[in-house]
């Protein structure tokens, strides 16, 4: 009789039992270090794992089939040996029988990482978890301030190309036009091949397409090319909160993200603050690209450098190697199984997002909540130049000046938005949170922005001083980053089984709104008059303020006749 494990008494492991599977691959092969090849076992897992598996926001929910997976904590579990076997999970979490498909499915072996593994994330040096974290807000703020750059130099797209101003406004608005494509992209790759590549590879083009943009002879060329800046650059944008996410454990991703918030929305504040100057100092439009670029391709340099943060991806190339180095074909992740089909990442990435937005009034609401604030930053860009230039006669250069107030009121919040997030966890420490528990900071961040824009108004006047509709800005910024810090958590506690769909609506919807308000901004404030048009934003921002004490009172009782809610969200059930 032939012996499965001849090394049985000579051997020790480390938890003792051997997965009776694995002795039929190759008998107990070595790996590279010379241990013994063993796996887990239903008992050993109990000390290791829930007996509810639960999927953590890394979870690759476009590229797998998340509704068939059977350990979805693989890619944030740490086992002894790192090696899971199908069997051993079903029946440490009871799973039942169910057909198979696949020809010998029942040897199957996840990779997990194992227990203190450096090559884990979540395990990185908290000083550089933190490098990391400041790094990609770097990232986005140099994305928006790419967006918005142009701002500074509106009247040399007039002369150089021959337009009228509403054309090159649209300079500003097809970027972020391309910020609602490129995520469509971005994010199913990034589950596939991880966050590192696509950085790498849509950096590298965003950093390249400055260039025609600097050289362009024409108004078309230079409005394609802005287009695709948008489109490679929002990998940045869609990207950076993943990457805090996948090096941050739930305890203290809160914190980190607070830190993170102000970045989308105080980034594109830097673009008419700098570009003003340059236009003032040297009334070259090329030159603004050009620095531009410099910015973009020092991140494209910084970012190339850093490891990979994705743990599918990481557990995948691990897989790989073990494969490699056993011959055990049966060596996967859980995402490599059941590995999603064309068509259904389609469905997942274009399909869910519209039907989110088709089906679900809560994420509707809170959505048109971010599309105004959203909007009413890049409105800022172009109000400010009607408002300064025609009660103070400023240049370019001091109405940039003029954006300092928003970003000293989004510094004030990101004060605020780490008290808010200790507030959140003595709520969860006393008892089980719900969504609406992330609604404090937009209700203390609300009301300020139709204040600032009443004071906008109200101080729009020749002799008032310049301080008087600068100092909106402080209360814009502020209530600014609180609503979408807020805000956008709601959304991805609401739909916590779709958080990535609901939130794609949320950019698409976002970015829209960010590219058409500069559109008509201008002949607004023209048309209505200084006065009349902040305050006409103030009355629409001042109805909007019941949004958030509305659903804070009334959204879990919304959220379960409303749509499909209740089957997004795991507080619901």
């Amino acid at each position: 009789m032939s012996e499965k494990l001849p090394q049985e008494y000579d051997a020790e492991t480390t938890t003792g039992p051997v997965a009776s599977p694995l002795t039929s691959h190759s008998l107990a092969k070595s790996l590279t270090n010379g241990e013994l090849y063993r796996t887990e076992t239903a008992e050993t897992l109990k000390t290791q794992l829930s007996r509810q598996g639960t999927a953590d926001v890394n979870f690759p929910f476009a590229t797998e089939i998340s509704d068939l997976a059977e350990f979805p904590d693989e890619y944030i579990a740490e086992t002894v040996t790192g090696l899971v076997p199908l069997q051993s999970i079903r029946s440490f979490r009871r799973v039942p029988t169910i057909p198979e498909l696949e020809k010998g499915i029942e040897d199957i072996e996840y990779v997990t990482f194992k227990i203190g593994d450096p090559e884990n994330p979540m395990n990185w040096n908290t000083t550089f978890k933190w490098f990391i974290t400041m790094l990609v807000s770097v990232l986005v703020i140099a994305v928006a301030f790419g967006s918005s750059c142009v701002t500074g130099g509106l009247g040399l797209i007039e002369e150089k190309y021959n337009v009228s101003l509403e054309v090159s406004i649209l300079t500003c608005s097809v970027m972020v036009i391309g910020f609602a494509v490129g995520p469509l992209a971005w994010s199913p790759l990034s589950e596939q091949y991880g966050r590192r590549p696509i950085y790498v590879f849509s950096l590298f083009l965003y950093t390249i397409f400055n260039i025609p943009c600097a050289l362009s002879p024409n108004i078309g060329g230079l409005l394609a090319c802005r287009f695709l800046c948008g489109v490679f650059a929002s990998s940045g944008l869609v990207l950076a909160g993943g990457t805090i996410a996948d090096i941050w454990p739930m305890a203290h991703r809160g914190n980190a993200i607070a830190y993170f918030a102000a970045a989308p929305y105080a980034g594109p504040v830097f673009g008419p603050l700098i570009c003003g100057w340059i236009n003032v100092g040297s009334h070259r439009l090329d030159l603004i690209f050009w620095v531009n670029m410099a910015f973009s391709g020092a991140m494209f340099i910084a970012i190339s450098a850093i490891p990979e943060t994705y743990a599918p991806v990481i557990l995948k190339r691990r897989a790989a190697k073990l494969r490699k180095e056993t011959g055990n074909s049966n060596i996967m992740t859980e995402q490599e199984r059941l590995k999603a089909p064309l068509s259904e990442i389609i469905r997942t990435v274009l399909v869910r997002p519209i039907l989110l937005i088709m089906t679900e009034p809560v994420l509707d609401l809170m959505n048109t909540y971010i599309i105004l604030i959203y909007s009413l930053l890049y409105a800022f860009f172009f109000a400010y130049p009607v408002i300064f230039q025609e009660l103070y006669g400023y240049n370019d250069g001091m109405i940039g000046l003029m954006f300092i107030p928003i970003l000293i009121g989004a510094m004030l919040a990101l004060v605020t938005t780490p008290l808010l997030e200790k507030l959140y966890t003595k709520t969860i420490s006393r008892r089980r949170p719900t969504p609406e528990d992330r609604l404090i900071g937009s209700m203390i961040g609300a009301p300020f922005v139709p204040i600032a824009l009443f004071i906008l108004g109200a101080t729009s006047y020749k002799h008032i001083i310049w301080v008087g509709p600068s100092s909106a800005g402080l209360a814009f910024g502020y209530g600014m980053v609180l609503i979408y810090f807020s805000v956008n958590n709601y959304i991805i506690d609401s739909y916590e089984k779709c958080a990535a769909s609901a939130l794609a609506a949320k950019v698409f919807t976002r970015s829209a709104g960010g590219a058409a308000f500069p559109l008509f901004t201008t002949q607004m404030y023209q048309n209505l008059g200084l006065q009349w048009a902040s305050w006409l934003l103030a009355f629409i921002s001042l109805a909007m303020v019941t949004i958030p004490f509305g659903f804070y009172r009334y959204g879990s009782h919304l959220r379960s006749i409303w749509g499909n809610s209740a089957k997004y969200s795991n507080d619901m059930q």
